[in-house]
């Protein structure tokens, strides 16, 4: 699975398990809604480590949390 997918499927399955929108996921995370949709969208090819943690910190859950997913076991990279 490609990088982008993964952090696409991580992040809607957290956002359906904490029972929010990826809109209101952005302004919790203060980060743009277009950020937020192009990482969902796929079209975020490599999405800032930065960007994550924003994630992480917006729904309080350690960096650890976010990556311990079997969708992160084998990545494919994508350049």
């Amino acid at each position: 699975m490609k990088l982008s997918k993964a952090v696409s499927l991580k992040i809607l399955s957290i956002c359906e398990e904490k029972n929010i929108s990826v809109n209101k996921l952005a302004s919790i995370c203060c980060l743009t809604q277009s950020t937020v949709q192009n990482l969902i969208a796929g079209k975020s090819k490599n999405p800032k480590m930065l960007t994550i943690i924003r994630i992480c910190e917006g729904l309080e859950i350690p960096l650890q949390d976010f990556f311990d997913d079997e969708l992160f076991q084998s990545i494919e990279r994508e350049d």
